[in-house]
C-alpha cells in the first residue's frame, strides 16, 4: 500500500511539477496518508535535475499543507467528535490516531499546531482536535503554516542533496522523525521548565 501510494505521489509531481507537490502535500494533511517523507526529497530530487527550486517546491508543499490542514480543520469544527468517532474509519481516521493528536493538542493547546507539523502521525490528524476545539481560525492557519515550512525545506533539501540516491534512505525516514520529534520535546520541557522557574522566581 505505501509503496502503491509512494509511486502515485512520484507520478502526480512528475506530471504537474509545483501543482503536484501542494497538491499530494495537502492530501496528506487532510488526513489521507499520502507520505510528505515521499513528497518533498522527491520534489528535492527534481530540483537537483534543474527542473525546479527549492523555495518554490518548499513554498508548494508548506501551502499544500496548509490548505489540506484547513480542510482537515472544518471537519472537526462543523463534524465535530460524533462524527469522527462515527465517520473516521471511511476518512482513514483510526480512533487511535485521533486520541493520540487529541491529546497533543489537550496538553499544549494551540501551540500543538506549530510543532505537530513535523512530528509522525500529529502532523496529520493534529487540525481535527484544533477543529473541535474551534481554535482561533487566523492563529490556526499561521501557525500551520509556520509550522510546515522548515519541514517541507528540511526535506527537499534532502533531496537536493542526494539527488537520484534519494530513494535509498526512504527507510529511514522514520527515523527522522523520530530525530525530530524527540527534539520538538526536550524544547517544549525546556521551555515549560524555564517557564516555571520564572514563575518561582518571581
Amino acid at each position: 500500500m505505501i509503496e502503491w501510494l509512494s509511486n502515485l505521489v512520484i507520478g502526480m509531481i512528475q506530471a504537474s511539477g509545483y501543482w503536484g507537490v501542494f497538491f499530494t502535500m495537502a492530501v496528506e494533511s487532510a488526513c489521507i496518508p499520502f507520505p510528505s517523507e515521499v513528497i518533498m526529497p522527491f520534489a528535492g530530487f527534481v530540483v537537483s535535475a534543474g527542473k525546479m527550486t527549492l523555495w518554490a517546491i518548499t513554498l508548494a508543499g508548506a501551502f499544500g499543507n496548509l490548505f489540506g490542514s484547513i480542510v482537515a480543520y472544518l471537519v472537526g469544527a462543523l463534524g465535530g467528535r460524533p462524527f469522527l468517532e462515527k465517520y473516521g474509519k471511511y476518512l482513514l481516521i483510526s480512533h487511535k490516531k485521533l486520541e493520540i493528536a487529541d491529546r497533543w493538542f489537550t496538553r499544549y493547546g494551540s501551540k500543538a499546531v506549530f510543532f505537530s507539523r513535523m512530528m509522525p502521525i500529529i502532523r496529520t490528524f493534529i487540525s481535527l482536535p484544533a477543529g473541535i476545539a474551534r481554535m482561533n481560525f487566523l492563529k490556526f492557519c499561521v501557525y500551520t503554516l509556520v509550522g510546515a515550512l522548515p519541514w517541507c525545506l528540511l526535506l527537499g533539501y534532502l533531496g537536493v542533496l542526494l539527488g537520484p540516491q534519494w530513494v535509498k534512505i526512504k527507510p529511514y525516514f522514520h527515523i527522522l522523525d523520530i530525530i525530530v520529534a524527540v527534539s520538538i520535546a526536550v524544547l517544549v520541557l525546556y521551555l515549560v521548565l524555564r517557564r516555571r522557574r520564572r514563575v518561582t522566581q518571581g
